[in-house]
């Protein structure tokens, strides 16, 4: 996010984020200050009636029927504070869990525009953390502020203005000690964003570092680096609660201050109100008014200035709301606007870098293939692949095959050039129908914490158990899931962890196959198979995708030895292509890694 941007999304206010965000429930909002009111207004109304039952008292008035009925009405007005609050705070938290609930479901729907590059550059714990922990920190604010912050400043005006008109002078002096403690309560506050906001990236670092932790406990232990990765975990746990610390120690003296003195309204009003009374300029009746109305006035005050630091942490955590809200998205139109005549691909001129620059998306191919610094990865690449053919990119680590494949994929844009699917640019067409139109499989599957039928499903959510099972059967990896523990109905674990690396791929690919799509991209999709399964899924996909554009990387040469056509790629360019028997005549990089291929199998 640019300079600028940050600047915006600082000045923006608390009510203009919830007005973004809460979409239906704006009017909830409204209805919940109005029931906060009343309940203020019940909590407030018993000091009028202690006020009305002291004057009574001392002008003599012994009717106590009259009290008695008046203390019932106290009552009934601290029913009526209970009942309010309550309806007006049940009121609020439907509104702020439809609010917080809005704020993540368009996180969700901005991730799935932004190019994949930006997404992997963001830390997953930093990410995480915002999406959950943070967003959730806020429904206590919000369900609480926005009604109870504006009816007790509301109401403390009123009683402010009240004050004034039963005595300006006794009003003058019960708000004596208040400037001083808003002084000091603003000392409290100065610099709670910039407190608030160093916490929230000691925790992102907390979070990031305890993710790379557990991700990491495998190799950590194997290389013996548990004792320094830990200590990195405990330094960045001590700094995560050394800036609370810091943050309260730092506030501790203002705030006592605050509490002890803007309480104290009876400090200027006794002494001056007392010699206004003997001096004959006040009665007894509203000089005891006074107390009590004094009494009550300052609370709702504090209870207001009590928010203030819930709101500038809001603001803080909206702010990095806005952060991902803003990221750059894929070009793409809501609707085509134009209709491919077939799945026909295109590529021409094709350039590309992952850019580090603010703003621009980000990341490193799989850690294999990012160029250094900001130098191109590709450098100019123009090929045809007809509809229903079977073409493969092979090529040494880190040459681009991969960027391509994605490129193609629509995972990222390109920097120059176009990529056209039947004669149309892919920027002309919207990311729902390009999406039902390939299916990608890379060696670096994701499973979700579901059934392996659900999984498999998510190719296409409206097939049936028949067709998973079908599909499943086509794809060669039936026989496997059968003997897992509860069959289909087996949960794979987060991630998959319950399944090895070959039978992730092999659901992935079951998965893709499902979707049924047109333009098929398998991305080492078989890298951690075993040979002699591998000879079985590729037979299996070789069936499945009859028909269909498909588009296979591989290192194992053997395996899309019988493609259509090859494109070796080297460093970003197109170094040849042809069939398998013409690249080996044309005796160049491809015949020297067919070779070293062959060389290697022999020696297996």
């Amino acid at each position: 996010m640019s300079k600028k941007q940050n600047a915006r999304m600082a000045k923006r206010g608390l009510l203009s984020w919830i007005a973004e965000f809460a979409g239906e429930k704006k009017a909830s909002y409204i209805v919940s200050v109005f029931f906060a009111l009343l309940s203020v207004a019940c909590c407030i109304a018993p000091y009028f009636m202690v006020a009305r039952i002291v004057r009574q008292l001392l002008n003599g008035v012994g009717d106590w029927n009259l009290y008695l009925k008046e203390g019932g009405i106290i009552l009934l007005f601290w029913f009526g504070n209970v009942f309010f609050h309550a309806v007006s705070t049940t009121v609020s938290h439907v509104a702020t869990f439809n609010l917080l609930g809005n704020i993540r479901k368009r996180m969700c729907a901005k991730l799935s525009r932004v190019p994949l590059g930006t997404v992997q550059d963001m830390p997953s714990g930093s990410l995480k953390n915002i999406m959950i922990e943070r967003i959730d920190s806020m429904e206590t604010t919000l369900a609480h502020i926005v009604p109870e912050y504006t009816s007790n400043i509301i109401l403390s005006i009123a009683l402010i203005i009240y004050l004034f008109t039963l005595n300006w002078k006794l009003g003058l002096s019960c708000l004596a000690t208040l400037p001083v403690g808003l002084l000091a309560m603003c000392l409290m506050f100065k610099d709670s964003a910039r407190m608030f906001q160093n916490a929230v990236d000691k925790t992102k670092i907390l979070n990031d570092t305890a993710v790379e932790y557990i991700n990491g406990i495998e190799v950590i232990k194997a290389f013996g680096k548990s004792k320094s990765s830990y200590e990195r975990f405990v330094t960045a746990a001590k700094d995560g609660s050394d800036c609370f610390v810091e943050w309260m120690r730092s506030t501790i003296w203002s705030f006592t201050v605050a509490m002890v003195i803007m309480p104290a309204s009876l400090l200027g009003l006794l002494p001056i109100g007392g010699f206004m009374f003997l001096n004959g300029s006040i009665d007894a009746a509203l000089f005891i008014t006074v107390i009590i109305m004094a009494v009550s006035s300052i609370q709702p005050i504090i209870t207001a200035f009590s928010y203030h630091d819930d709101i500038a942490k809001a603001q803080v955590i909206f702010g990095e709301v806005g952060s991902v809200m803003t990221l750059p998205e894929l070009n793409r139109p809501a609707a085509n606007k134009k209709e491919p005549v077939d799945n026909s691909i295109l590529l021409k001129d094709v350039k590309f870098s992952y850019h580090k620059a603010e703003g621009d998306a980000s990341t490193s191919d799989g850690g294999a293939e990012a160029a250094e610094g900001d130098g191109q990865v590709l450098r100019g690449i123009n090929m045809t692949l007809p509809q229903g053919s079977c073409t493969a990119f092979v090529g040494p680590s880190g040459s681009g095959k991969s960027t391509i494949a994605r490129l193609i994929a629509s995972l990222w844009d390109v920097d120059s050039g176009s990529i056209e699917i039947g004669g149309v640019n892919i920027k002309d067409l919207s990311l729902e129908e390009y999406n039902r139109r390939v299916a990608y499989v890379s060696q670096d599957n994701f499973l979700f914490d579901l059934s392996v039928r659900e999984n498999i499903r998510l190719g296409r959510p409206e097939a049936g158990d028949a067709e998973v099972e079908e599909v499943a059967r086509q794809s060669g990896c039936y026989d496997f899931i059968m003997t897992l523990e509860k069959g289909f109905d087996t949960v794979v674990g987060g991630s998959g962890a319950h399944l090895s690396g070959g039978e992730r791929q092999r659901i992935a690919i079951a998965r893709a196959m499902m979707k049924n799509a047109p333009i098929v991209i398998l991305d080492e999709a078989t890298a951690y198979t075993d040979p002699e399964n591998e000879a079985v899924i590729q037979k299996s996909v070789a069936k499945l995708v009859k028909g269909k554009t498909l588009i296979v990387i591989a290192h194992r040469l053997s395996t899309v030895a019988d493609a259509d056509k090859l494109y070796v790629i080297n460093d970003g360019m197109i170094d040849s292509c042809g069939t398998h028997q013409e690249l080996l005549a044309l005796n160049g990089l491809y015949k020297s890694m067919w070779d070293a291929h062959i060389s290697a199998k022999d020696g297996e």
